[in-house]
């Protein structure tokens, strides 16, 4: 499917439009990943940030070559529900007065994309083992796995330092 905006007939235009949705968010995510990292307050999370960054520059990189032996011309798609979780982090993130509170509030959100992501991402691979891209499938596939890793290593940190440490944030004097 070369034009975005041509009508989806086969499962092979749906997996080529879902393939240039999350690419689009893929760099929406890299954008955000690099702000986060900077707010971020724990060297853990700064460190697990990095390494999502560098997975999703990883998977963009990957997918780009997808695009080139599909023949698709154009990711100008914008990924509309990537840009919700964006905006719901961001927000959430402003809001909070304290480095522990902000950490969780971005470890919370970064899951939530991460979620979409390992869905995307497994759908993606069905499609085309269903088509018999095993090429292409091994690609969604690993990309899966990526984020299922990340999730993992998401879900020690939030459990063993940054929920307990936003369960008693340390104030500093005068705040409330």
């Amino acid at each position: 499917m070369a034009e975005n905006n041509q009508t989806i007939s086969t499962l092979q235009d749906l997996l080529d439009y879902n393939a240039g949705k999350f690419t689009s968010g893929e760099i929406q995510l890299k954008k955000s990943l690099s702000e986060w990292i900077n707010k971020a307050a724990s060297l853990q999370l700064k460190a697990i940030l990095e390494k999502y960054y560098n997975f999703t520059e990883l998977h963009v990189q990957k997918m780009e070559s997808f695009f080139e032996e599909e023949k698709i011309l154009s990711l100008s798609l914008h990924n509309r529900i990537m840009q919700a979780f964006i905006e719901e982090v961001n927000e959430s993130v402003s809001k909070c007065a304290d480095a522990e509170i902000k950490d969780a509030c971005i470890l919370a959100g970064l899951q939530a994309i991460n979620h979409l992501k390992i869905s995307e991402y497994g759908t993606a691979a069905a499609f085309a083992n269903t088509l018999e891209m095993e090429k292409q499938a091994a690609i969604f596939h690993e990309a899966e796995i990526n984020e299922k890793q990340i999730d993992d290593r998401l879900s020690q940190l939030a459990a063993h330092e940054i929920n307990p440490r936003a369960k008693a944030p340390i104030l500093i004097s005068g705040e409330k």
